[in-house]
């Protein structure tokens, strides 16, 4: 993340995304597939690395083995197999987006960390490593169980998330950059997607 000065003097936090280069790889059509969408690409990768089917899926629009290869419905683009996509051709100052990603790994995390609970309480009274325990759970006996969805401690992070309404404050199409107000879930480096 970084911060930039707006109209004001306000300063804001902003998250940098490289949007592109995106090359069109596929071209739904509702005679075809039923249902029409846009298959994009970004990021180089080796042809070592890339299946061989997924080779011979770029082959056919002439490009050379990507990383990420996403779906885009709905799409009001007018545009062939082969052809790129920039940042400046879909986005515009101003416009609110939603970013999709994947949020980061935090392991295997207690109540406190996972959920925010207070732990059992104070250290005193013969209370012995209770601070940060979950506490009851369950009911008595009927009915002898413990209710699906209860919060406990496990894996946190590491889901698919989709942060709304972000709004795009700059755009730096000589290196396809968007700057996007405020947080984006994953890590730095991370792949996501920007919708519109």
């Amino acid at each position: 993340m970084t911060s930039i000065y707006v109209d004001g003097g306000k300063n804001i936090a902003c998250t940098i995304i490289e949007a592109g280069p995106c090359v069109v790889t596929q071209v739904r059509s509702e005679e075809t597939d039923g249902y029409e969408a846009l298959q994009l690409a970004y990021g180089e990768a080796k042809a070592k690395n890339t299946s061989k089917p997924l080779l011979g899926h770029f082959e056919k629009s002439s490009t050379t083995p990507k990383h990420k290869l996403v779906e885009f419905r709905g799409c009001n683009l007018e545009k062939s197999l082969g052809d790129t996509i920039t940042a400046e051709e879909v986005f515009v100052e101003g416009d609110k987006v939603n970013v999709v990603g994947v949020s980061k790994g935090k392991g295997f995390q207690g109540v406190v960390k996972r959920h925010g609970f207070g732990g059992v309480g104070q250290a005193t009274h013969g209370q012995h490593n209770r601070l940060r325990a979950p506490g009851s759970i369950g009911a008595c006996s009927y009915p002898a169980k413990v209710f699906k969805g209860m919060k406990m401690a496990g894996q946190t992070g590491n889901k698919r998330i989709k942060t709304m309404n972000l709004k795009i404050v700059k755009i730096f199409p000589e290196r396809n950059l968007i700057l996007v107000k405020g947080a984006i879930p994953g890590s730095k480096g991370s792949f996501v997607i920007i919708e519109k």
